[in-house]
C-alpha cells in the first residue's frame, strides 16, 4: 500500500485570518482561490510586498484593530469601530484617545488582571492537588 499525501487547503478568510490582514485587502489571486498550507507557510516566512505593505498599513482588521488600541474586539464593537482602520487611522485615534476608549481600556485591563489572578489561583490549587 502507498499513502497518498493530500494537501491540506484552506478557505482565502482563513489564511487571511491567520496572516492578520484584512481580506478584501488583498489581491485578487489571492481572495480567488484555495490557500495551501505551504503556500500560507511560504507567506509567513518570506511576506511578499503586498502582504507586508498591508501589515504596516492595512486596512486592518478587527483583531489587529483591537490589538493595536489595546482593547477587545467588543470594546470596539461599543465604540462604534466596525469598519477596517488603516494605521493612520488607529494611531490618530490614539492621539485622541476619546472617552470610549479610555473606558475600554480600562475595562480591557481589569479583565486581562482578573484572567492572570484566576489563572495563578488554578494553578496553585493544581498544584496543591499534586502533593
Amino acid at each position: 500500500m502507498t499513502s497518498h499525501k493530500t494537501t491540506q487547503t484552506m478557505k482565502p478568510a482563513t489564511a487571511a485570518k491567520k496572516l492578520g490582514v484584512y481580506l478584501e485587502a488583498t489581491p485578487a489571486e489571492f481572495r480567488e482561490g484555495p490557500v495551501s498550507r505551504d503556500e500560507l507557510n511560504a507567506l509567513q516566512a518570506d511576506p511578499p510586498e503586498w502582504l507586508r505593505e498591508l501589515r504596516r498599513n492595512g486596512p486592518h482588521p478587527r483583531p489587529v484593530i483591537a490589538a493595536r488600541l489595546e482593547i477587545s474586539i467588543a470594546g470596539l464593537a461599543r465604540g462604534g469601530i466596525t469598519d477596517p482602520l488603516t494605521t493612520p487611522q488607529i494611531e490618530a485615534l490614539k492621539q485622541e484617545c476619546p472617552d470610549w476608549l479610555r473606558h475600554e481600556r480600562a475595562t480591557h485591563t481589569e479583565t486581562r488582571k482578573e484572567a492572570a489572578r484566576i489563572k495563578a489561583r488554578n494553578e496553585e490549587r493544581a498544584a496543591r492537588t499534586e502533593r
